[in-house]
């Protein structure tokens, strides 16, 4: 499955990317996995997506849960609260 995963904010920053595109394995199907996933590329990568980081995602343009299903073409974002004034 081919997906497309933007980083945001403080993420962007730490792994050094806004977009990519992924062929993901097939043990990955949820949005938890492809954090697990991701993270596996090494100490920045854990470092950014960490559990204990306050971090939010989104599928297809919408909040969403670690167990969100990926679908072939999806679009996945990764980015820190917001705050707003």
């Amino acid at each position: 499955m081919k997906i497309r995963v933007r980083y945001f904010a403080s993420i962007r920053e730490a792994v050094g990317i806004s977009e990519e595109s992924i062929i993901l394995p097939d043990r990955v199907k949820t949005l938890d996995d492809l954090r697990g996933y991701l993270m596996d590329r090494g100490t920045i990568w854990r470092e950014a997506l960490a559990e204990g980081n306050s971090l939010r995602m989104a599928c297809q343009l919408k909040m969403a849960a670690p167990d969100t299903l990926l679908t072939e073409g999806c679009e996945v974002a990764f980015f820190p609260p917001v705050t707003g004034g």
